[in-house]
């Protein structure tokens, strides 16, 4: 067994006692830069662009399929370079077959339900859930055209030809534009607007002429996060708008005081438990009390 893979496996077999790391961080004088509130005027000029935000997870994409982490020269590049395969085995590997065990309700759900999955990454989670439901209908997006293509290789070179008909990958950035209107039109999914988004109509959540009637599962697994704070609650609507009544939105993603988090320094620090890494893409570490206020603010309630 490798190092990566025996501290993963030590990682996912701990557990932690919340009010325990709590007290651990918030009395370290190292870490007090993570707690201090941020400066409103300094959010307001931080280039929060979309298109940009795409771009540098395109290139995250591009450079993660070669192999390579890191540049020969970066300093530190041993010590900060495991620790960045580290977190890249980590998501992946729980992206895999943990995902199914999380998430039992995608294993026992019934024939021909309709799946999003937002933010599928490279398709390590999409062919987990291909295969561990073989009628399942999976439909997937990622902001980044090179994911997508990531994606699609490697559905295609799974050897269930199965799999390749029911996975349905498309490039959508869903905190911006929201989802295509062949996923569910402004009719079913209650669209009135741009900035009124309702749930889906129940009378329209059947496939029809005009889109396939919604989903019954979306999945956001370390997705949310990638956003910056203030386009989370929009993106969040445009979820609500496409599940079918009774439908499940299923969430995991990086919690407070993660030691992703704590190893960002202050210079990395952009917002209220924000972040930028080096090559622009972003992190935001989520609070229990966050994600409840968020996703009730879409029209959610917790199960």
């Amino acid at each position: 067994m490798s190092r990566e893979e025996l501290v993963a496996e030590n990682y996912y077999s701990k557990d932690f006692d919340w009010e325990q790391l709590r007290e651990v961080v918030e009395s370290d004088p190292s870490l007090q830069f993570h707690l201090l509130p941020y400066s409103s005027e300094k959010i307001d000029n931080l280039n929060n662009d979309a298109e940009q935000d795409s771009e540098a997870w395109d290139e995250f994409h591009a450079r993660h399929s070669t192999g390579k982490f890191f540049k020969n020269d970066e300093k530190n590049v041993l010590d900060v370079g495991f620790w960045c395969v580290l977190d890249y085995i980590l998501q992946n590997d729980w992206r895999g077959g943990i995902c199914l065990k999380e998430f039992p309700e995608l294993a026992a759900c019934k024939d021909y339900s309709k799946v999003l999955e937002v933010g599928c990454g490279n398709g390590s989670t999409a062919l987990a859930i291909l295969r561990g439901r073989e009628s399942m209908i999976l439909y997937a997006c990622d902001c980044s055209n090179e994911a997508i293509v990531r994606a699609k290789e490697i559905i295609g070179a799974a050897n269930s030809i199965s799999d390749k008909h029911r996975f349905h990958p498309f490039q959508c950035d869903f905190s911006t534009t929201g989802f295509p209107s062949w996923l569910a039109c402004n009719i079913c999914s209650g669209a009135n607007s741009s900035y009124e988004i309702n749930g889906l109509n129940p009378s329209c959540s059947n496939e029809t002429e005009c889109c396939i009637g919604g989903v019954d599962f979306v999945t956001l697994i370390f997705t949310l996060s990638a956003l910056p704070l203030d386009r989370m609650p929009k993106a969040l609507a445009h979820c609500f708008a496409v599940i079918k009544p009774g439908g499940l939105l299923l969430f995991r993603d990086y919690g407070l005081y993660d030691m992703t988090m704590l190893r960002f320094q202050p210079e990395q620090k952009t917002g209220h438990r924000e972040y930028l890494r080096s090559d622009g893409t972003r992190s935001y570490f989520f609070s229990l009390d966050t994600v409840r206020n968020l996703t009730s603010a879409a029209g959610f309630t917790e199960v």
